[in-house]
């Protein structure tokens, strides 16, 4: 991605640059954190995700830490963002794998147990494991799991076509999971028979051109989070048209819009029961030249700020 040099005016702080939660007192509220989980190896597809949250770190220095609130009330903050105590605990090294993994389950469980929300950046969809599992820690009888993806991830396996299904496999109820966006072409009879099985409430693309995003979102979090515990959100970026999410390598034309996924990321971090969100499947290396995707991952984190803000 080919970034512009940045102006510098006293009056407009950016966003980014965030300090590691080592700086704050032991003990200190922290609002959010972020946390690259760089998954790549076992992707289905050839990809360079691995670059993707360095990448991101990079285009929230092209924003500001501030959304305007207007009458709606559904945009009224509680904080401004600026008052938020927002952290980066970096990067996960080599996420892949089972060492892999137990080195970022430790790590998101870390980040959880100080901050009101982590935001787990890949990577590809394959961090959605241990982003999860870190997350929910001894709670997962009673987690829940929303997913915003074109596709089912039931897949056999170890991949990034897994994740859901290793999930239910490691004892989340298939019954608080709702995937929204599942797309036509995308999927195959059998993982869409599978997750029927396992009781998965499944959102088709086709009804988001019928239900406010708002509502489905609304729906989703009162599914997952009915036995009281921890949400997990999986915001794939795949599930984007695939001219707002070029450097997605399986996103397909008619998917969502741009603003539908930066409501769903605000709309899940207000609600107090999302604890951990995550940002997948881009492949920075792969983006259009004005880095229109990685900039809407960056979006979507500043979106959860927004959430968090709203809480």
């Amino acid at each position: 991605m080919s970034l512009r040099p940045l102006s510098v005016d006293p009056l407009w702080p950016r966003a980014g640059g965030w300090p590691s939660p080592d700086t704050i007192e032991p003990g200190g509220a922290i609002d959010l954190t972020l946390l690259g989980i760089p998954t790549w190896r076992t992707s289905l597809s050839p990809t360079g995700a691995g670059a993707t949250p360095s990448a991101v770190r990079d285009a929230l220095r092209y924003y500001a830490e501030f959304a305007a609130p207007d009458r709606s009330s559904r945009r009224r903050f509680e904080r401004p963002l600026s008052q938020l105590v927002l952290t980066d605990a970096g990067d996960v090294e080599e996420p892949d794998g089972p060492e892999g993994e137990g080195r970022a389950i430790a790590a998101m469980a870390d980040a959880v147990g100080r901050a009101s929300l982590v935001v787990a950046v890949g990577g590809d969809n394959a961090l959605t494991v241990p982003a999860a599992l870190g997350a929910w820690g001894g709670d997962l009888p009673t987690a829940g799991l929303i997913t915003l993806d074109a596709h089912h991830d039931l897949r056999d396996g170890v991949s990034n076509g897994s994740p859901v299904r290793r999930l239910v496999e490691a004892g989340l109820a298939g019954k608080r999971i709702v995937q929204i966006g599942i797309a036509d072409f995308a999927n195959s009879a059998e993982y869409s028979k599978r997750a029927a099985d396992y009781g998965i409430t499944v959102v088709h693309r086709d009804e988001l051109h019928r239900r406010p995003i708002d509502d489905v979102m609304e729906e989703a979090l009162e599914i997952a989070g009915a036995a009281g515990g921890p949400i997990h959100v999986d915001l794939d970026v795949d599930v984007c048209d695939r001219s707002v999410a070029p450097g997605c390598p399986a996103s397909v034309p008619g998917g969502l819009a741009a603003w539908e996924l930066r409501h769903a990321a605000r709309r899940a971090a207000a609600h107090p029961s999302v604890r951990s969100i995550d940002l997948a499947e881009v492949d920075a290396t792969a983006d259009a030249p004005d880095g229109r995707t990685v900039r809407l991952t960056a979006l979507c984190v500043l979106e959860a700020v927004a959430g968090v803000a709203q809480r």
